[in-house]
């Protein structure tokens, strides 16, 4: 199966490069950097837009744009992708480094992190051979004045010949400091003289030679020493995109060709091949990093992240990494289990006093029965439930998953998985988008741009969903409490159903390296890429920003979508439960149907038709099946899980038919937005059928494999 821009979904990172200004006077601002340096942290308080950021590289795996008004100018401000080089070693970073290259910018603000900032400026200065249009933001000053780092601001702006803005990004005045020298550079107010990279003398040549022939070819619309590199570099990818820029192609200009060729056989006479040709290139803008670096920066104490690395030699120790892990997961569930049961139960009662309320008001009008069954008994009953189970736990989820973020956590979980993937012939960074599976599997979809190989970030899109969502732990953790930790007594209760919750948890990241393996030896064959994951320094967490950010950039967000899918659902399963077919319904019909292969893979027709309608939304799984046992025309509430119990168990259930539940709501197909979320990420419905398929299969399989060993052994 090939991989293309379009089945891998880089046509929308390159679509979302496409800036348009309202007004000819608008200016556009590149908001460029390296992972981890805090550039959406300014971009959202310059433009009011609430972008998540989080502490671990990759966050930003799209590119967002929005307004500020600075001096009566509309600045465009667009929040690239982090990169550490323009020398593109991913889809990812090759979009975001032609749109500082060709975007037509009008000043590009490089962000770069005061606490490591000889790491920072190799980005600077490869911008810098581009254009001198460059505002230079010292980002996290409070931060580095904390570890005893001084920054002399000055003299790095004399070193680079450009304005250096020093910031902390959540401070008003210094971020008018920095759109006032931005407004400046964009308008010209300022004359910048940018530093000169000198490399050998052969390569300095070179570089003469081939520069003054393109300077006649291209007029000024690029930097011709910058182009006269490259070309003797020979990397294809940026050429091309050179010469989309040009409108034409500069590698069928004869005697331009004609001196390339003739200075790359000077370079081999000197035992410069291409790639040692690179190597200098990199190596002078290292050491000339370090230099600048050594002139401008002051440590008071050379041991500034020995707390980091004291904390990091446990969490990240072969020993000890995974059970901590493992251990902080527990937590996490056992917080969200114990803290969601009240507030759930108060929303649901809220929200069925509304609906006896619609009842009355609707019987008051007078209208036919059937209307109040498909707006209220359908409809809305439904979107009560999916509110009800799953506004508190994700409202309690969300923000510990995002105080993990800040803390920078997420990537010393990636680094303790990495040696896993490895062998399954994966990407380490998969465990990140694993992460964002737990709140929602369509976020964890989106998060996969951060895997540089196609190949890599399809089957993380495709084994995403066997990391239960947010929606599914309603059903997981009742189906824990009725059948296995019902006679324990509390508060036992709570940390068994959480170990046990915790064991599939696990469950599901074994099938998912299982999976990715397989898919890595058949389908998407290839071998594991290298990538470069950056630790980055454990932050204090601004926990007024975590609980608004979780709240309604996630929380409300992924509440909504779900919302939005399950109320046509509610209608499609009030018509099912009425819709009779001499004395039976529809729902009945398609139960019965199905109840033989059910009952192979230890389910019955009821459950499985449940899942089957559950596909806009895991959360209405669980009432769907109390619906349909009771043989009423709209789903039910019960009044305590011994209720639900005591009915299940009259249905025929047993604690093999509760473990095949748990299994199949793990590894089963999908939910709906998610499904168009993987659809929009890789623009193949191909794809999209794939990673529907996968999952689907491989839960028949496990729950089959089970049932049948179950029986034939007579343990249950």
């Amino acid at each position: 199966m090939c991989l293309t821009s379009t089945s891998t979904g880089i046509k929308i990172l390159e679509n979302e490069l496409k800036i348009t200004k309202n007004s000819p006077d608008d200016k556009i601002i590149a908001l460029a950097g390296n992972p981890n340096v805090g550039k959406s942290t300014v971009f959202n308080n310059l433009t009011g837009l609430n972008q998540h950021t989080g502490n671990w590289p990759g966050k930003t795996v799209t590119n967002a744009h929005g307004n500020y008004l600075y001096k009566n100018t509309n600045f465009i401000l667009v929040d690239i992708p982090g990169t550490y080089s323009l020398m593109s070693n991913s889809i990812e970073e090759e979009v975001a480094r032609n749109f500082i290259c060709f975007g037509n910018p009008d000043t590009v603000v490089i962000v770069v992190d005061a606490t490591c900032l000889e790491r920072n400026l190799n980005l600077v200065l490869q911008t810098l051979e581009i254009t001198s249009k460059v505002v230079v933001c010292v980002n996290l000053m409070d931060e580095a004045e904390r570890k005893g780092i001084t920054i002399n601001l000055k003299e790095l702006s004399k070193c680079l010949g450009v304005p250096v803005i020093g910031t902390s990004a959540t401070k008003e005045k210094d971020l008018t400091q920095l759109m006032n020298a931005v407004f400046d550079v964009a308008f010209n107010n300022i004359t910048t003289n940018t530093i000169n990279i000198v490399y050998d003398e052969v390569i300095e040549n070179s570089i003469s030679q081939v520069k003054n022939l393109v300077d006649l070819v291209i007029k000024n619309s690029l930097n011709p020493r910058w182009v006269a590199l490259k070309l003797i570099d020979g990397d294809k990818t940026l050429l091309s995109s050179i010469n989309k820029y040009l409108n034409f192609n500069l590698t069928e200009n004869y005697e331009l060709m004609k001196q390339v060729y003739k200075t790359r056989t000077f370079l081999n006479e000197h035992d410069i091949n291409s790639d040692t040709f690179r190597d200098k290139i990199v190596c002078k803008l290292v050491k000339t990093s370090e230099t600048i670096s050594t002139k401008v920066v002051s440590l008071k104490n050379s041991n500034y992240n020995h707390i980091d690395r004291k904390i990091d030699k446990y969490l990240t120790s072969k020993k000890f990494g995974i059970p901590t892990m493992i251990l902080l997961l527990s937590i996490v569930f056992w917080i969200t289990i114990t803290g969601a049961n009240i507030p759930s139960d108060l929303i649901a009662t809220g929200l069925f006093w509304i609906q006896d309320k619609l009842t009355d008001f609707f019987a008051w009008l007078g209208t036919p029965p059937w209307v109040h069954g498909l707006l209220v008994m359908g409809m809305y009953r439904t979107l009560a439930w999916v509110v009800s189970v799953m506004l508190p736990p994700m409202a309690i989820f969300f923000p510990i998953f995002t105080l993990l973020e800040d803390l920078g956590y997420l990537p010393r979980i990636a680094f303790n998985l990495d040696n896993y993937f490895k062998k399954a012939c994966t990407c380490g960074k998969q465990a990140l988008t694993m992460c964002m599976g737990f709140g929602c599997n369509a976020a964890g979809i989106i998060g996969c741009r951060i895997i540089d190989s196609p190949r890599e970030r399809l089957i993380a899109i495709i084994t995403n969903n066997f990391v239960p969502c947010n929606g599914r732990f309603p059903t997981l953790i009742a189906i824990i409490t009725m059948f296995f930790t019902g006679v324990v007594v509390s508060p036992f209760q709570s940390v068994i159903s959480t170990l046990i919750l915790t064991g599939v948890i696990i469950l599901g990241v074994i099938m998912t390296l299982i999976i990715s393996r397989l898919l890595s030896k058949t389908i998407l064959k290839g071998i594991p890429s290298n990538f470069t994951l950056e630790l980055p320094p454990y932050r204090k967490p601004q926990i007024g920003k975590i609980i608004i950010r979780s709240i309604f950039d996630r929380t409300l967000f992924v509440l909504g979508r779900a919302v939005v899918i399950a109320a046509p659902a509610g209608l499609v399963i009030w018509i099912m439960a009425n819709t009779q077919i001499g004395n039976t319904s529809i729902l009945a019909y398609c139960a019965n149907f199905l109840n033989p292969f059910a009952k192979l893979i230890g389910l019955d027709g009821y459950i499985l038709m449940a899942f089957i309608l559950g596909f806009p939304a895991n959360e209405i799984v669980v009432p769907i099946i109390i619906m349909s046992y009771m043989s009423t025309g709209s789903m039910l509430e019960l009044d305590s899980l011994d209720q639900l119990r005591n009915l299940l168990i009259t249905n025929g259930w047993t604690s093999l038919t509760a473990i095949c539940v748990m299994l199949f709501s793990l590894m089963h197909w999908p939910c709906a937005t998610t499904c168009l979320t993987i659809k929009k990420e890789t623009q193949s419905w191909k794809w999209t059928f794939i990673s529907f398929i996968v999952p689907t299969i491989t839960g028949i399989t496990i729950c089959f494999i089970v049932a049948t060993t179950v029986r034939l052994i007579g343990l249950l």
